[in-house]
């Protein structure tokens, strides 16, 4: 098995086990998304494997990307004079949609936070296991970015166009009983107890069989994985003009200092 540094993968019994090791918020860069692409492969590849497990350690499932971490913002200031230098969030969006090729069931354990990009890594999974506790959010316009991740695909079509646009619009942050309530989460636990039925509910998965399951899946899912990446090449387009914003650096900057933001449309 390949070792993994920003992820623990193990196997129990016909269920995989990825556990997103970045405490307390499990910020993703392009290395953890990779990571993540990479156990799925493996785990497609064992013919052992028939379901898997997403889940997390620390406070939050994924709190998506870190705008206020220096190395990333120096890479912000080069995008806005060379766009060629946005590769590395293009290759990000590579490995997310690598994710969506995968063919196997994910059962999602979102014990925090979900947030941004996050939420877009929780909405890849097949089914999402969440608690009172947790919090769902595309915070993005909050930020003054777009959408990114493929959630304009994803998010609609899991909840319904208007309440993406709810999501997308407020950025609010809905609860894990909303969330419930959405359809956004397939079963609600208290807090401790998210992972352990997530697990039960991958192990339920794996009782039936393989190949009809990654039959049926593949059916179910469609064409989704190209759609994902047509979406991310259109989101990638937005937020790239967005990031030049100063409404941008403000959106960071107001965030970061956890005050409303003093947008000013430039």
């Amino acid at each position: 098995m390949t070792k993994y540094t920003d992820i623990g993968v193990e196997t129990h019994g016909h269920v995989g086990l990825i556990e997103i090791r970045k405490p307390p918020l499990n910020f993703f860069d392009v290395s953890l998304i990779n990571q993540i692409a990479d156990a799925l492969e493996e785990f497609d590849n064992n013919i052992e494997i028939r379901a898997s497990v997403l889940a997390a350690q620390g406070k939050a499932f994924c709190a998506g990307a870190n705008f206020s971490d220096p190395a990333r913002q120096e890479q912000e200031e080069r995008a806005k004079s060379d766009p060629a230098s946005n590769l590395p969030i293009n290759h990000l969006y590579v490995q997310a949609v690598r994710i969506f090729r995968n063919k196997k069931p994910i059962v999602a354990a979102i014990h925090g936070a979900a947030i941004g990009g996050g939420l877009g890594l929780a909405v890849s999974a097949d089914f999402r296991v969440a608690c009172p506790e947790a919090r769902f959010s595309a915070n993005f316009t909050k930020l003054g970015f777009h959408p990114g991740f493929g959630l304009t695909v994803t998010l609609p079509e899991l909840i319904g166009k208007n309440n993406a646009e709810l999501m997308f619009y407020t950025s609010r942050r809905v609860t894990g009983e909303e969330a419930y309530h959405w359809g956004l989460a397939n079963v609600l636990v208290p807090q401790d107890q998210v992972r352990a039925e997530a697990m039960k509910l991958a192990q339920e998965i794996a009782e039936c069989s393989p190949l009809g399951l990654v039959s049926t899946r593949a059916t179910m899912r469609g064409n989704l994985a190209d759609r994902v990446l047509a979406a991310t090449n259109h989101e990638l387009v937005e937020q790239t003009k967005l990031r030049a914003t100063e409404d941008f650096k403000e959106g960071v900057k107001a965030t970061a200092e956890r005050r409303a933001a003093n947008f000013r449309g430039r």
